[in-house]
């Protein structure tokens, strides 16, 4: 076990997709695992490296505690949490969001639990080669924790941490995960694309399209739809996008019309 954790022996995590199957993987070597997920149970290890399935109870019943569920069942797991909770345990979640979560959090949970909001800024296809440089969010909501958990997720797991509050963070990453994931859903959209006479930035925006293309549903929709601060960027992109348009199907016409330059972007939105 880390140093800067020696108060956790054991770590439960709530929902076992790809996200929750990833960070097991990765605490497994330091922690004993509690996994409860009633669609994707997992199998009991029999290595002996202290990964087991477990009630919702059982889950709670650890030190830590991981909601690795959709945003929208965060409710339903602090539902099924709550009753057995001890005093001291410390929860947070891994959402793309963390204004709602964050509320979600501090009404549902009784008083004597920690708190910390995290948003892992990688998934498991841009974390596939390990997590060493990668960034992670830490929202400090309730309790002392977040300073023992940013140490072992820098010292331990080698991850960039940033911590901040959850209206900055998502202030941030509705125009960071926002215009990614709307470009991406728009280039997949318009398939298929050219992959042979390429060139290298176009080779770039398809490596980008291809580590969120297999994202779940509610990934994009969170993203998109429950951070407050989406909509005011997408509302951006497309009116600049359709002042682009104007400007190439009339910019022909006229010899004095010229390009949008910066500070006529900035004047449009």
């Amino acid at each position: 076990m880390s140093p800067s954790l020696r108060s956790v022996s054991t770590i439960g995590i709530m929902g076992f997709g790809a996200f929750g199957r990833l960070m097991a993987r990765h605490l497994q070597p330091h922690f004993a695992l509690r996994i409860h997920d009633l669609h994707c149970p997992p199998s009991p290890d029999d290595g002996g490296r202290g990964l087991s399935p477990a009630t919702a109870a059982e889950v709670a019943a650890c030190d830590l505690v991981i909601l690795a569920v959709p945003v929208p069942a965060i409710p339903d797991a602090i539902a099924a949490l709550h009753p057995h909770l001890r005093a001291g345990t410390v929860v947070l979640d891994v959402g793309s969001v963390k204004i709602g979560p964050a509320r979600a959090l501090v009404e549902g949970l009784p008083t004597h639990v920690g708190i910390v909001g995290t948003h892992p800024l990688f998934g498991p296809q841009s974390a596939r080669n390990g997590l060493a440089g990668l960034k992670i969010a830490l929202c400090p909501i309730r309790g002392g924790a977040t300073p023992r958990i940013a140490a072992f997720l820098r010292h331990v797991l080698k991850l960039e941490v940033i911590v901040t509050t959850p209206d900055a963070h998502d202030r941030e990453v509705a125009m960071v995960q926002g215009l990614t994931h709307l470009i991406a859903k728009i280039l997949v959209r318009m398939e298929p694309l050219p992959r042979r006479m390429t060139t290298a930035s176009f080779d770039l925006l398809m490596q980008a399209t291809d580590m969120v293309r297999y994202d779940a549903p509610n990934v994009f929709m969170a993203i998109e739809r429950a951070n407050p601060h989406a909509k005011a960027v997408r509302d951006r992109f497309f009116s600049l996008a359709e002042e682009m348009r104007l400007f190439l199907e009339r910019g022909h016409d006229a010899a004095e019309t010229r390009a949008p330059d910066d500070a006529s972007l900035e004047q449009a939105s």
